[in-house]
Parts: structure tokens; C-alpha cells; sequence
């Protein structure tokens, strides 16, 4: 594919992964670094996201916790948890996923990650959790 074409395809990719919110990410580069907005879309949803040998909850599941423990991407990660449950990850396992990061990444990452995703459960209509174990 060319530049455009792998480009389209992105946007595609991005549209059912992310939504609005990834649209609004790219776009939110355009008059500031509208290459960075590109490689964006062509090449992380493009290319990577769209590849065969993960699902797209999978993925989600994998992004998330790479977020969780660089620490410091809250706004990714409300656009890749409200992605998650686009996908088909329950809000439980989210939470799971974020819990988990704490022992690799330590409380302060997972504690601020899970209070992202507590302000996309909330705007989604999704509190309270009822699901979730307690030991």
C-alpha cells in the first residue's frame, strides 16, 4: 500500500478500535505536528493494530498495561480503556488488567490508572463494579 492507502486503512482500523476519541487525538496534532498524526493512524492502526496475530481485546489488554506502568499517559489511556470496552473488554477486566500492573509497575501507576478508568466507567454508565473478587 501507498502512503495514503496504508493511511485510510488506518483511519478504518481506528474507527472501531477508538472511535471519536482517536479522531480527536489525531486531529488535535493536525496544526502542530500533523506527521505525528499521520504515522498515528498508518502505522500504529494501520499497520500494527490491524495485524492477525492478536485480538483487538488482546491488544487493548496489552496497551493498557504498557500505559498503566509508563505512568504519566492518562489521556491515553481514557481513549484506549473507553477502547477497550469497544472491543469487548468488560470493565472488569479492566480493572483487572490495571490491578495487575501494580505488582510490575507499583501502586502509584496502578492507583492513578484506575482512577482513569473509574472516570470512563462513570461516564459510560458503568458504576458501580458488582463483578469483582475480593481476594
Amino acid at each position: 500500500m501507498n502512503r495514503e492507502q496504508r493511511y485510510t486503512h488506518g483511519l478504518e482500523v481506528l474507527g472501531r478500535v477508538d472511535g471519536e476519541a482517536g479522531q480527536r487525538i489525531v486531529a488535535s496534532l493536525a496544526d502542530t505536528s500533523p506527521e505525528l498524526g499521520h504515522q498515528v493512524v498508518a502505522w500504529a492502526f494501520g499497520d500494527m493494530y490491524d495485524r492477525p496475530e492478536l485480538a483487538p481485546r488482546d491488544r487493548q489488554l496489552v496497551t493498557l498495561g504498557v500505559l498503566a506502568a509508563l505512568g504519566g499517559c492518562e489521556i491515553e489511556l481514557d481513549v484506549h480503556i473507553n477502547a477497550g470496552l469497544n472491543v469487548g473488554l468488560t470493565p472488569t477486566e479492566i480493572s483487572e488488567a490495571l490491578l495487575h500492573t501494580a505488582v510490575y509497575a507499583g501502586m502509584p501507576r496502578s492507583i492513578n490508572a484506575t482512577l482513569v478508568a473509574k472516570k470512563v466507567f462513570g461516564e459510560r454508565g458503568l458504576l458501580p463494579l458488582t463483578n469483582v473478587s475480593g481476594g
